[in-house]
């Protein structure tokens, strides 16, 4: 996964990512903002918001984006399931998995809000730049 760094620690693909979860493909777009982990600073220094979950964070931010899987809508639960598969796919150990897991579960309601339609792709305009 590359990135370039842009404003605010945000940062923008520059090559696509693909994820095969067990809801379907997962396909994030070139030129897609994230900032990966969002994990408040405090814990940093024990989870890094580009920890070895990050490519995971990046699917997830990809999901509570667009909030659907190949055209389908998905609940907030279920990107957070795909969210951990990703996780575990990546080969992330138990005790950070789960505690990056519990944080979305609890925490991730703030960020949910309404889904960007996938034809209104921000990643050009919207750089934080």
């Amino acid at each position: 996964m590359t990135t370039e760094l842009l404003k605010d620690r945000k940062r923008r693909l520059v090559e696509p990512l693909t994820y095969s979860s067990s809801m379907g493909v997962v396909p994030v777009h070139i030129g897609f903002i994230t900032d990966f982990a969002s994990i408040p600073r405090v814990l940093w220094p024990l989870l890094p918001p580009d920890g070895s979950y990050a490519k995971a964070a990046v699917i997830h931010d990809y999901l509570y984006t667009y909030q659907a899987i190949g055209g389908r809508w998905i609940t907030r639960k279920q990107a957070d399931q795909v969210f951990l598969e990703a996780m575990e796919d990546s080969g992330v150990g138990f005790i950070t998995r789960m505690t990056v897991y519990a944080g979305v579960r609890f925490g991730g309601w703030i960020a949910w809000g309404d889904p960007i339609p996938l034809d209104d792709n921000p990643t050009e305009e919207d750089d934080g730049e």
